[in-house]
């Protein structure tokens, strides 16, 4: 790709986003990083009445939780100025006309189309709506709303995931581009923004697939060249239900909370629904190296919940020590364990699981054992210092060789003398990370 992509990434804040959200901005922001390009994060609250600084806080949070590190913000509340003399442009064109029916009259309309098997569409009566009506109208207080007038034909485009794609747009209502109060729906305010900002390629859900023929009219409308468009298949839930705001337990926040890992999230929301495995990366760097916007199926994409703990713990067992060093310090590790760390790394299914075995390292506490006897007689066999990864093989071998025993019957009391817990990370490497005082007194206590 000769041209560096400048893409965008543009949410409501009327809510928290979500993992089908993440899949998004996530596609947009690989595809900028590998061909070297910008993202932008345009923040679509020209919804007075919905939009909170709150949530703009709360979707700047999440985005950099997940190592989405925006090239440039903006805010369409910011920037109506632009978006008035764009309306004013197609106003003087013809193209923006003024309608005034209420919403019980349109859906009368739609539902006498939908009696006689037609499709619902605007009839456009506005249009014929004389000067001396619109007077009538202003005098009687009332205020129009604006739709977009479409040029009906076929409108195409090589979509970046579809291949080559089509509307009909005398299939479509002339679109509302503003409301009777005089604020801006979605589709003006995105189309200007592209344009002054340079956006080359729009990713986005495949439910904007019909958005996109109105908003290429918008673009050739308004004197500019639409960028290239791509439309990735949604997420839906195993019973076939897609995403929204209300499932909260999705929204990047809860995750975040619930102690999944931002690398587990963006593998499962990118590499689900696409000719991937889903499998653990290290970072957003290694999710960049496997997928690209020609790898999207074009089938939904079933995402199921569980499969997140099962990649979470995946994605805990390769991540490197320099990854985790500061959260593990928070929950009291020291900043030097790396030892520690991979060592127990390959047990855990949360991060917050390495602090039980940092308490088994470093703490003072004894155990019981479901063999005093074979745990009394192991302790004369105790190897003297140093150790290493050698000396847990030595210390059983000498133990089965003095007491007969082997395999559970010599493991499992040793291990429960040890560290308190049916199971855990090879004792080969936490055997030197507890050292040999705490060792002998483990084995003392646990042999009474």
């Amino acid at each position: 790709m000769a041209e560096k992509p400048v893409v965008r990434f543009a949410p409501s804040p009327t809510g928290r986003i979500h993992i089908g959200n993440a899949r998004t901005a996530l596609f947009n922001y690989l595809h900028a990083r590998r061909h070297g390009g910008q993202f932008v994060l345009r923040y679509d609250d020209t919804d007075r009445a919905r939009s909170t600084k709150e949530f703009a806080d709360a979707i700047a949070i999440d985005l950099d939780w997940l190592g989405v590190v925006p090239g440039r913000v903006e805010r369409q509340s910011e920037r109506v100025a632009l978006y008035d003399a764009a309306a004013k442009k197609l106003r003087d064109a013809g193209l923006l006309y003024a309608c005034y029916e209420t919403e019980e009259e349109l859906e009368y309309q739609r539902k006498r189309l939908q009696a006689r098997h037609l499709p619902p569409i605007y009839n456009r009566a506005a249009l014929k709506i004389t000067p001396e009506g619109h007077a009538e109208y202003a005098a009687e207080g009332l205020k129009p709303y604006w739709r977009f007038k479409l040029d009906h034909k076929i409108i195409g485009w090589v979509d970046g995931v579809r291949g080559e794609t089509s509307i009909d747009t005398a299939s479509l209502s002339d679109p509302v581009l503003i409301r009777a109060d005089g604020s801006y729906l979605y589709t003006l305010p995105s189309v200007t923004d592209d344009i002054d900002m340079g956006i080359t390629d729009i990713i986005r859900g495949e439910d904007h697939i019909t958005n996109t023929a109105v908003q290429i009219q918008l673009f050739e409308a308004l004197g500019a060249k639409p960028p290239r468009f791509a439309h990735h298949n949604l997420l839906t839930l195993p019973s076939g239900e897609g995403l929204s705001k209300r499932l909260g337990h999705l929204s990047l926040g809860t995750l975040r909370e619930e102690g999944f890992e931002p690398q587990a999230v963006a593998a499962l929301s990118v590499l689900v629904g696409t000719s991937h495995n889903v499998e653990p990366v290290v970072s957003l760097d290694d999710l960049m190296t496997r997928i690209a916007l020609s790898d999207i199926s074009h089938s939904p994409a079933k995402f199921d919940p569980a499969e997140l703990n099962g990649l979470n713990a995946r994605t805990l067992h390769i991540l490197p020590f320099a990854n985790v060093a500061d959260r593990l310090s928070v929950l009291g590790v020291n900043r030097d364990a790396e030892a520690f760390w991979l060592a127990v790394r390959g047990n855990l299914e949360r991060l917050d699981d390495a602090r039980q075995w940092w308490e088994v390292v470093s703490g003072s506490d004894t155990f019981t054992s479901d063999d005093t006897d074979l745990v009394a007689l192991s302790i004369p066999h105790l190897p003297s210092e140093p150790w290493d990864t050698e000396t847990w093989s030595k210390f059983t071998k000498a133990v089965g060789a003095a007491s007969g025993k082997k395999g559970k019957a010599l493991f499992h009391p040793l291990r429960l003398a040890l560290t308190g817990r049916e199971q855990g990370p090879e004792l080969k490497a936490l055997l030197p990370l507890i050292g040999r005082a705490k060792v002998l007194r483990r084995l003392e206590a646990a042999s009474r």
